[in-house]
């Protein structure tokens, strides 16, 4: 009986591993490069670790099991939890701020889609401790500076950025209450997602026809002043106080130098009641899919988990939308070739096995990807299969090798020398 793989898992066959890997390794670059440190927890915490940040209806969201202890316990779904519980454990000993990233593999129990997958891995970075706008801009600097380096331009995505004070303080001077404003920000998370007519219903059905008609025209503002139409800040008030906030937010991207990929979007709302200040998301600029990846501030998070009231900010981006649009603007066939091989060693007889396994030893001691056909066969096929495992270079032993040479063949070009044995392992990179 065959068994197929589980609805919304992958197979990684070393072609799609390749991918992978190349997608995690530039993940990895960008974040060692802005200044992160790696971290990573286990893959299954207690139960409780997600009620306490999305509440029980995450329990339909996830995979929860009991243990041998009758212990309520669930597969990650994300890694901010255990961040924050790492964190709080030793608060007092961190070095600040705290600048870490994670490439943990996740699990959500939810129906499998185009760019949502049941499993996935996903990049994380982090600032805790350091309140400024400037964690924000660097937090979407290092998100961009990934995806610029992997080939794509603002002609291809862009960073859409809000903000949830902004958003918090337009609602209510617009005349909504603050314990609605929770499960208002849900449904405008939706807006994109559902058609004009079934969005404009449901506001109204929650606001009312005329707080609906301001907040739609909020939604659709182009500028972060242009909302001076809809409402006026306060001097020194939380409206006037988020303005800047996004005002400097700009200034310090454009200092970065990436402005040219960041624009105003109040519709940007993220649906988590966590975030607390500066939100972002990258699309495409066809917005054909999902958002590539998503973060924001969350200044109460690791409060809400027993720490201290510390700030923090962060990204959270999944490989399964990247994959998806790297693949269809032609980025990964691009960067990543087949697998390579150094050598391909080749013995013109069975005899000369036992010396073409020595010197393929050798040769992976000196750090050179080398491979040899565990079955002889004749020198065209041989030289075929060094092909096929597209082997830079191929070492013959035939006839020579009594006299202490091989015949080095340079698989690009078809040119071949004889090369004395003891020389070239002293310095196979000068043949």
């Amino acid at each position: 009986m065959k068994i197929p793989p589980v609805k919304g898992t992958r197979d990684f066959y070393p072609q799609e591993m390749a991918i992978h890997n190349w997608i995690v390794d530039g993940w990895k670059r960008a974040s060692l490069r802005n200044g992160f440190e790696e971290y990573d927890g286990p893959i299954f915490e207690y139960l409780q670790m997600y009620q306490i940040k999305s509440g029980d209806e995450i329990v339909e969201q996830l995979f929860s099991f009991k243990d041998r202890g009758d212990r309520d316990l669930a597969i990650r779904p994300e890694i901010t939890p255990t961040l924050a519980r790492m964190v709080n454990q030793r608060i007092n000993t961190l070095p600040k701020p705290i600048k870490w990233f994670s490439v943990p593999r996740l699990c959500r129990a939810e129906r499998p889609q185009k760019g949502r997958l049941r499993e996935f891995f996903q990049w994380n970075i982090d600032i805790i401790g350091e309140d400024s706008v400037l964690a924000d801009a660097e937090v979407i600097f290092t998100t961009v500076d990934y995806l610029r380096e992997v080939g794509l331009t603002p002609n291809d995505i862009k960073v859409k950025i809000s903000s949830r004070k902004f958003l918090s303080a337009v609602l209510k001077k617009i005349g909504i209450s603050e314990e609605k404003l929770n499960s208002l920000y849900g449904l405008l998370d939706k807006k994109t997602k559902l058609p004009a007519e079934a969005f404009s219903e449901a506001l109204i059905q929650q606001v009312g026809e005329r707080i609906s008609e301001q907040v739609i025209s909020f939604m659709g503002s182009q500028s972060v002043t242009s909302v001076e139409n809809i409402v006026k800040p306060d001097a020194g008030g939380e409206l006037d106080i988020a303005i800047k906030e996004l005002e400097d937010c700009a200034s310090r991207l454009g200092q970065m130098g990436i402005s040219d990929y960041c624009v105003f979007d109040p519709g940007i709302v993220r649906g988590l009641a966590y975030y607390t200040g500066i939100v972002f998301e990258v699309h495409d600029i066809q917005g054909d899919l999902r958002a590539i990846c998503g973060g924001g501030r969350f200044d109460n998070l690791l409060h809400d988990f027993g720490g201290p009231k510390i700030t923090a900010t962060g990204m959270g981006m999944g490989d399964c939308v990247l994959e998806i649009l790297l693949s269809e603007k032609g980025l990964l066939n691009q960067k990543i070739s087949a697998r390579s091989l150094d050598y391909f060693v080749l013995p013109v007889a069975d005899n000369l096995l036992d010396d073409t396994i020595k010197l393929v030893a050798q040769l992976r001691t000196l750090g050179f990807k080398t491979i040899f056909s565990y079955k002889s066969g004749s020198l065209s096929k041989q030289l075929k299969t060094a092909s096929e495992r597209n082997a830079k270079y191929c070492i013959i032993i035939g006839d020579e090798f009594k006299a202490g040479d091989i015949v080095l063949k340079d698989m690009s070009t078809g040119n071949q020398k004889t090369v004395p044995l003891n020389e070239f392992l002293a310095n196979p990179g000068k043949f």
